[in-house]
């Protein structure tokens, strides 16, 4: 098995950057979901609630951030440990991040139509909520955990039960594996690449989000391709339950990775039940 692509997400929610190599820290792959909108409330916004944040393209150069819509542009120099905080809700989590400023909030309001900010999380501590992790481990502005690893060829099979294939993307995955069987990452407790072991402590449930382009920032309405996984990839337990693809990940150190690295199985565990609708 191997590393078939790596994807960043500079802005929790925007468009992915994809990259040939990262590093991965304790929060997660570096860049990755470090910069987030919120609303007017400091609330988090993603493509649930606003599909079109898929169509902002997102770019690290160096110390700043860039952005870009329909032809508007704007770089965003990372605040400095002084810079003002606020107080902002993720899920049931309320954390400190660092305002990006008014030019920023401007473009942020201006790109997505209503009255929005743009914060940074730099060194700022946010620790995973879930059960499945040790206290105080530490992630991003993601959902919940840092790293998200899925793996091409069980999307293959997906593919093969939808009207019309989709892509990976959908799924907005950080490590994408390929090499394996359909679905053996339900079996993967722990991976290994090259020196960084990652834990992998709970599959992913999907959302409303895998429906939407992520190219263009539009949403389909078929449901697909959560209408065809709930025809097989439906999973009924406590603290769980929802249609599954993909691992969630925990690195546990750091370390470079590469398109191409190898990718080895540390771990086992049992392949969760799926409940068999019909």
């Amino acid at each position: 098995m191997k590393v078939e692509s790596l994807h960043i997400y500079p802005v929790k929610g925007c468009r992915a950057v994809d990259v040939t190599e990262a590093a991965i820290e304790r929060r997660g792959l570096a860049h990755d979901r470090r910069w987030m909108i919120v609303d007017e409330n400091y609330k988090f916004v993603t493509q649930r609630e606003v599909p079109a944040m898929a169509a902002i393209e997102t770019a690290i150069a160096g110390d700043m951030l860039a952005l870009g819509l329909n032809g508007s542009a704007i770089g965003i120099d990372f605040p400095t440990p002084n810079a003002p905080k606020h107080t902002v809700t993720i899920w049931k989590q309320q954390v400190e991040a660092y305002t990006a400023g008014a030019a920023a909030d401007k473009w942020i309001t201006s790109a997505l139509g209503f009255r929005a900010h743009l914060v940074w999380q730099g060194g700022l501590p946010r620790s995973i909520a879930s059960t499945q992790a040790t206290p105080d481990t530490p992630t991003s502005f993601a959902d919940d955990f840092p790293l998200l690893v899925t793996v091409s060829e069980s999307l293959a099979d997906l593919n093969t039960k939808m009207p019309a294939p989709l892509p990976m993307n959908r799924f907005r995955p950080n490590i994408v594996v390929t090499g394996a069987p359909a679905w053996a990452e339900d079996m993967w407790r722990k991976i290994r690449i090259r020196d960084v072991v990652i834990d992998l402590p709970k599959p992913c449930l999907r959302c409303v989000v895998t429906a939407t382009d992520q190219q263009h920032g539009m949403r389909g309405e078929d449901n697909e391709p959560l209408k065809t996984l709930k025809t097989f990839r439906l999973m009924r337990e406590a603290g769980m339950t929802g249609v599954v693809l993909g691992q969630n990940g925990i690195p546990e150190g750091t370390g470079v990775i590469h398109l191409g690295d190898t990718v080895e199985v540390a771990e086992c565990q049992a392949a969760p039940a799926f409940v068999k609708l019909g």
